[in-house]
């Protein structure tokens, strides 16, 4: 009976798609992969009772998951890669060098880049005049409070990509997507190093769960160029 049932839930799954699941049957199935020989309806029901959502169930500490009576290391490592694999998952299917970067939409491109990311991360993105990506990544990592931006490692990157333009990103994971004082100043500092070495930097973006501000559409860009 126990068998039969994985088999009909997971032909439900295959024949009508994950719209026809409820959430605890999502989370049921999931689970099949993980602990193989144990009734995961029940331990399905006790993850959604106690964290409330599939979305808090995934971004829930491993110690909190491994209090559910069930749940062993092997079902908390899976959860926890769940936004990880999305993360490279999207960054994969969008990552194409022939692909001309829309800078109206690098926010987005960005933004993608740090799901699943819980410390500050800025992340550094470098295009050619024709707006061909020559690289992008992290640039520097911190805590989760706070991250030096590394001047000099940014204008290494760029002389050596032979750099048009820069953007630059990095993320506010326990705060939001508003830039801080310090945010505006290493900004500043990074707008005329690049000046010095004749490449465009357009865009730092803060990022914060789903949203995100852009400096440069914000009314601080023009300022920031202009002092000195």
């Amino acid at each position: 009976m126990h068998d039969g049932h994985r088999d009909r839930l997971r032909k439900k799954f295959i024949t009508n798609g994950i719209s026809a699941l409820e959430d605890h049957e999502i989370v049921e199935l999931f689970l099949y992969y993980s602990i193989p020989r144990k009734n995961t309806n029940e331990i399905a029901h006790m993850l959604m009772n106690y964290f409330g959502s599939i979305s808090a169930i995934i971004d829930a500490p491993t110690d909190s998951l491994l209090k559910i009576k069930g749940v062993g290391v092997n079902t908390a490592v899976m959860f926890k890669l769940i936004p990880h694999i999305f993360r490279i998952y999207m960054d994969d299917k969008h990552n194409n060098k022939n692909k001309i970067i829309d800078i109206d939409n690098i926010g987005d491109i960005f933004q993608r880049k740090f799901i699943g990311v819980t410390n500050e991360q800025v992340m550094i993105m470098i295009l050619d005049s024709k707006l061909h990506q020559l690289y992008c990544g992290v640039l520097c990592e911190g805590s989760v409070n706070e991250v030096n931006i590394c001047i000099k490692k940014i204008i290494e990157l760029s002389l050596f990509y032979n750099a048009s333009i820069v953007a630059l990103a990095h993320n506010h994971p326990s705060g939001i997507a508003l830039p801080s004082r310090e945010d505006l100043l290493s900004t500043k500092k990074i707008i005329h190093a690049l000046k010095t070495i004749n490449v465009n930097f357009i865009d730092h973006i803060i990022v914060a769960d789903n949203d995100y501000v852009s400096l440069a559409q914000s009314g601080l860009w023009k300022t920031l160029e202009e002092q000195e």
